[in-house]
């Protein structure tokens, strides 16, 4: 009866580690001629796709299946069947690792017009070849060499400084030049109608001897803005902003609500005079000595006509005034707000590069940009008691209990208490886990059966590329398990990519319990090593 009882604890591991059956591909088959090679020798995986004759395949593609190395994909074979219907391609890739220990061949598509199959993952273990040191002859350490490029450093050190000298100018330029400048200008503005303001510009473009020295696209660039900036401060319309079209429109419906008598012969020469503008400066028309000295004295009239039609403001011209200013003022607010959040994001900018430049990124990461799990080491720890048979270990936070699964008939018969509890996630880069089974009677479980359940496991939500490598392991009070430990590509949550993870897995076994911890944290990340390794020293059971 005991073979019996095994057979049942066996797929009892693979329940309780969740693991998801799959039902067996008729259509496309892989298999491994061998599932253990020397470190650097080839393996063969061979894909077979049982198809019609008319049907189109492309079999996986690449230099690489997850860790392994392709080494070369062999032409593909055709077996056709007795009647003739079915045919049988098979396409044979040879591959290799040079590391040693346990590699995943991950689920590889094969394309059957233009349906995606996946085939089953396999396993493949690759070990180490025996040197005899004896016989090999021993050299003596090398010394230490300094790495090149020490000498660079004064370059970066010249880089932050232009760098930070830029930022502040351009703060400088954009809030106090700037602003000087406007309450300089203001002051005589406040002194002058619109109307003289104007006539005084004209006569200070003409001292500018624009048209002696043939800058005739910038004489009609100014003359135009300053008959648009009239019209803009007199009649209160975006005359800055506007094309032609759109100002003389605005023009005609301001006319219309203020009761202003003018003609139509006084648009229509506004008009000429800023189309005229409009062709030097985008066309590079080039108009006659007579039609300039035209175009200046007609501007001139046509800016006093509209000044003189222009009525004593009544109240509801006044609140609309008001509300055009009050635009303009909140437009303003609005254009500064943005220029300082753009220099504050500039100099946070500059500052964050010129820390990373000199005390490099471990330092600018675990003390500016708080790397999560530094706050994990750091922290107050919690060691307490969890699941029966229990196990005792020290973890940043309370670990909380996850759901108990309900298992099939026939296998609740072996379990007298399931347990599990976790904490944190790969989202908030490191997680541990402990779970606790015991069962109504003695059994002997298989370490090799469990961790590869678990591994299935991982892979049916998603992770790939699991490498996995096995040692003894015992605790400070003397109770010996096993260590499994290695790295996978971890999927995040809600599509957001996937991480790489390094990850230890410690099973342990009494007379009638089996104790399991798992913590995974991301590779790369020197303080998810130092919570794996202070964890790892607080393991301890409590024996039934």
């Amino acid at each position: 009866m005991k073979p019996k009882t095994n057979k049942k604890l066996y797929i009892l591991a693979f329940l309780f580690a969740a693991i998801t059956a799959f039902g067996q591909q008729k259509q496309v088959q892989v298999s491994i001629d061998s599932t253990k090679i020397k470190i650097g020798s080839q393996a063969n995986v061979i894909i077979k796709a049982s198809v019609k004759g008319k049907d189109k395949v492309n079999f996986p593609q690449g230099k690489t299946f997850g860790q392994l190395e392709v080494l070369e994909a062999y032409p593909t074979d055709t077996v056709k069947d007795g009647n003739g219907i079915m045919t049988q391609l098979i396409k044979k890739y040879g591959v290799t690792q040079f590391d040693t220990g346990q590699y995943v061949i991950p689920r590889l598509p094969v394309v059957i017009n233009n349906k995606t199959i996946q085939t089953d993952s396999l396993r493949l273990h690759v070990t180490d070849v025996k040197v005899d040191t004896l016989k090999q002859k021993m050299y003596d350490i090398k010394t230490v060499t300094r790495a090149p490029g020490q000498g660079m450093a004064w370059y970066w050190y010249i880089v932050s400084f232009v760098l930070y000298t830029a930022v502040g100018f351009g703060i400088w330029w954009f809030f106090f030049r700037k602003k000087g400048a406007a309450k300089e200008k203001d002051i005589p503005q406040l002194q002058v109608s619109p109307i003289e303001k104007a006539t005084s510009q004209l006569k200070q473009l003409e001292k500018k001897d624009l048209l002696q020295r043939g800058e005739v696209k910038e004489y009609y660039s100014e003359m135009a803005n300053i008959a648009r900036q009239y019209i803009e401060e007199a009649v209160h319309i975006p005359a800055m902003e506007s094309t032609t079209g759109e100002l003389i429109e605005a023009m005609q419906r301001a006319a219309q609500r203020r009761k202003m008598t003018l003609r139509p012969e006084t648009f229509e020469q506004l008009e000429q005079i800023l189309r005229n503008a409009d062709l030097v400066k985008f066309a590079k028309s080039r108009p006659m000595d007579f039609e300039i000295a035209e175009d200046r004295s007609r501007i001139e009239k046509t800016i006093v006509v509209i000044d003189r039609s222009i009525p004593e403001e009544k109240e509801e011209d006044d609140d609309h005034t008001q509300k055009w200013l009050e635009e303009q003022r909140l437009k303003k607010e609005k254009q500064k707000r943005r220029l300082i959040i753009w220099s504050s994001v500039g100099a946070a900018a500059v500052i964050l590069l010129t820390a990373i430049i000199v005390w490099g990124v471990p330092y600018v990461r675990d003390n500016v940009l708080s790397e999560p799990t530094k706050q994990l080491v750091e922290g107050e720890w919690v060691k307490s008691e969890y699941g029966n048979p229990g196990v005792s270990i020290e973890t940043p936070e309370v670990l909380v209990r996850i759901p108990e699964s309900t298992l099939p008939q026939g296998t609740m018969a072996l379990v007298k208490d399931m347990q599990s509890f976790s904490m944190g996630s790969i989202e908030k880069h490191f997680y541990v886990e402990v779970a606790t089974l015991s069962f109504k009677e003695e059994n002997d479980v298989d370490f090799a059966t469990w961790s590869d359940g678990i591994m299935r496991t991982w892979e049916s939500k998603g992770a790939k590329d699991i490498l996995t490598k096995t040692e003894s392991f015992k605790t400070d009070k003397g109770l010996e398990g096993v260590r499994i430990y290695g790295t996978l590509n971890q999927p995040l949550l809600a599509g957001q990519g996937s991480v790489d993870c390094k990850y230890e897995m410690y099973l342990f076994k009494q007379q009638k319990g089996l104790q399991q911890v798992v913590v995974i944290g991301r590779t790369g990340d020197e303080y998810a090593t130092k919570i794996m390794d202070r964890i790892k020293k607080s393991i301890e059971l409590r024996a039934q």
